[in-house]
């Protein structure tokens, strides 16, 4: 098998995409969590208490899926370098640990994701309730 430079530079583009839809998901949460904290207290509610537990590991996941991302972006660099230096077998290696931490990180994205959506149903069936009783 061999490996030409330009494969890995592939990822470059994927990944910096992939980066800032992550870090745009981290920051509405974190403006979610500023919100929230501010409204715990004016009034203490337990809600928003697990509210805020919900949010807290989806922005530990979202560091996680970034943390990924990011070794993806530096081993495909890596192994760019070591394709110029004409290392082929070490480049094929770290392009493969390369993909595999995107794999990681796709993996966490689809969990913090599946965390969201539940959330949001929460919410939905909350409304539903009210509008019910009404």
């Amino acid at each position: 098998m061999s490996l030409h430079i330009e494969t890995p530079a592939l990822l470059f583009s994927a990944t910096s995409l992939i980066l800032l839809a992550y870090t745009n998901r981290f920051l509405t949460i974190a403006s979610i969590v500023r919100e929230l904290k501010k409204t715990y207290d004016k009034g203490e509610d337990k809600s928003i208490l697990l509210e805020i537990k919900n949010l807290n590991l989806r922005l530990t996941l979202i560091r996680n899926m970034q943390l990924y991302g990011v070794l993806c972006l530096f081993l495909s660099v890596f192994a760019m370098l070591l394709l110029f230096l004409e290392q082929q077998l070490f480049s094929i290696y770290l392009f493969g640990l390369s993909l595999l931490s995107l794999l990681i990180s796709l993996g966490i994205s689809f969990w913090e994701i599946s965390i969201s959506i539940d959330a949001l149903r929460l919410h939905l069936s909350d409304l539903t309730e009210k509008k019910e009783m009404k």
